[in-house]
């Protein structure tokens, strides 16, 4: 959690359906547009596809689907917040960007008992603030939710043996 000097937290803030999040900033890389997406035969439910982005592999996870959200609009698209995860850069497919705030660290809340379960697991705490209730995602679990922590995906080349090893072990 960033504080600042006057005890205040730094989030990005964006929207998912009827849901008002945050992530902190130092987690966050970059926020961008929606790109053109790859879809991954037999990946977790909650990987949307992989992007590229200037070079690098990125999966995206469908952060909607990971709260348990019905699908968005199919008029609309996807906005990525590029996180940093302990190996590599990880994309979260969300419905708006909003602004970074700065939050007073006195507001910080336990997540409310009446969320849903899956939602519950994923948010870390709450900030209720004049504007409404800021939830704050917890990125860490939702990557080990959405099992990114076990995907086969690398960002170098992988070697001819290290291929052949990850198509035989999901035969």
């Amino acid at each position: 959690m960033m504080v600042g000097p006057a005890s205040t937290c730094q989030y990005v803030t964006f929207r998912i359906d009827h849901l008002w999040l945050g992530i902190e900033v130092l987690k966050v890389q970059e926020v961008i547009r929606a790109l053109e997406m790859t879809v991954v035969p037999l990946a977790p439910e909650s990987v949307e596809g992989l992007i590229n982005l200037r070079g690098q592999i990125v999966i995206a996870i469908d952060t909607r689907r990971s709260l348990g959200l019905p699908p968005a609009p199919g008029d609309r698209p996807s906005m990525n917040i590029v996180i940093h995860s302990a190996d590599s850069a990880v994309s979260l497919l969300v419905d708006e960007i909003h602004d970074v705030l700065d939050v007073p660290v006195d507001t910080f809340a336990p997540v409310p008992d009446n969320m849903p379960a899956k939602q519950r697991s994923l948010i870390g705490g709450v900030y209720d603030l004049e504007s409404g209730l800021l939830l704050v995602l917890d990125t860490e679990r939702l990557l080990e939710e959405a099992s990114c922590a076990s995907l086969p995906f690398q960002t170098k080349p992988a070697s001819p043996k290290q291929i052949s090893l990850q198509v035989n072990s999901r035969t």
